[in-house]
C-alpha cells in the first residue's frame, strides 16, 4: 500500500504545480477586467512595489533616497499588479504543496518512530518473559537436583 500511495501523492503534487500556472493566468485576466480587483487588488501593491524598487535602485547606485517617485500609469500598474497576483498564486500553491509534503513526511516519520517504540517494548516484554521462564526452570532444576540427591542418599543407605 505504501509503495502505491507514494507515486499517487507525488502525482497529486505535480498536478497542483501544473495547474497553478494556468490558474494564475486566469486570475490575472479576471483581475484586469474586474474594476474592484483593478483598483483595490492590482494597483496598490504595484504602486508600492514600484516605489520600493525605485528607492532601492537609487540607494544601490549611491544616489540616496528618491525625493519623489512618479506613480505608474493606471495601465502599467494594473499589468504589474496582475503579474504580482499571478506570481503570488503560484507561490502560494508551491508553499501549500511544501507544507503538505512536510506534514505527510512528518506523519510518516512519527508512525515509523511509534512502530520502533512498539517493537522495542515488545522485545523488552519478551526478554522479561524469558527471564521469568529461566528463573522458574532454575527453581525446577534445583528441586530436581534435591530429589536426585535425596534418592542417591537413600540408595547409599540401603
Amino acid at each position: 500500500m505504501v509503495a502505491g500511495a507514494f507515486p499517487l501523492v507525488k502525482l497529486g503534487y505535480l498536478a497542483v504545480k501544473q495547474i497553478s500556472k494556468p490558474l494564475a493566468n486566469v486570475i490575472k485576466l479576471r483581475a484586469k477586467k474586474h474594476p474592484f480587483f483593478r483598483k483595490y487588488v492590482c494597483m496598490p501593491p504595484a504602486q508600492i512595489y514600484h516605489w520600493m524598487e525605485v528607492n532601492v535602485r537609487m540607494r544601490m547606485l549611491g544616489l540616496g533616497k528618491a525625493q519623489s517617485v512618479e506613480r505608474l500609469s493606471e495601465e502599467m500598474a494594473i499589468e504589474l499588479g496582475a503579474e504580482m497576483l499571478g506570481e503570488f498564486v503560484i507561490f502560494s500553491m508551491a508553499a501549500v504543496t511544501v507544507v503538505l509534503e512536510y506534514k505527510r513526511s512528518s506523519k510518516k516519520e512519527a508512525l515509523k518512530e511509534e512502530k520502533q517504540k512498539h517493537d522495542f517494548l515488545m522485545l523488552q516484554q519478551k526478554l522479561q518473559d524469558l527471564d521469568l521462564i529461566c528463573m522458574v526452570q532454575e527453581a525446577q532444576i534445583r528441586e530436581l537436583q534435591r530429589s536426585v540427591d535425596a534418592l542417591a542418599s537413600k540408595s547409599k543407605k540401603k
